[in-house]
């Protein structure tokens, strides 16, 4: 998994792009949502459309990740979720948990 990291009106956007695997993929988001909040971005869009997979440790680190922003006083909602990745959010019933937009641009206007 590799991750880029843009911004649009003060929040985080962070384009996923690969698979996610869980092992060293949990350590890299750890250690770039704890960047975020050390420079007070706690709001933030994760971006799955060039995700081309992810395991159940993939979904994990994704609610580990929802938790670290939620209990700094922020909120991730994702962004371009592919059929094959809202397959499993659906399957797990994850979709209550997140919340999941068409695009980047409305996932980033949910936040005003």
């Amino acid at each position: 998994m590799t991750i880029t990291e843009k911004t649009a009106g003060g929040l985080a956007i962070l384009e996923f792009s690969g698979k996610i695997m869980g092992g060293p993929d949990a350590g890299l988001l750890n250690d770039k949502l704890h960047e975020l909040i050390d420079n007070n971005k706690v709001k933030v869009v994760v971006d799955l459309g060039n995700v081309d997979w992810m395991n159940s440790s993939g979904l994990g680190i994704l609610i580990q990740a929802l938790t670290t922003m939620r209990n700094n006083q922020g909120d991730i909602k994702l962004a371009n979720v592919t059929e094959r990745i809202k397959s499993l959010l659906l399957i797990t019933k994850l979709t209550r948990i997140f919340e999941i937009h068409d695009t980047v641009e409305n996932a980033v206007a949910s936040f005003k």
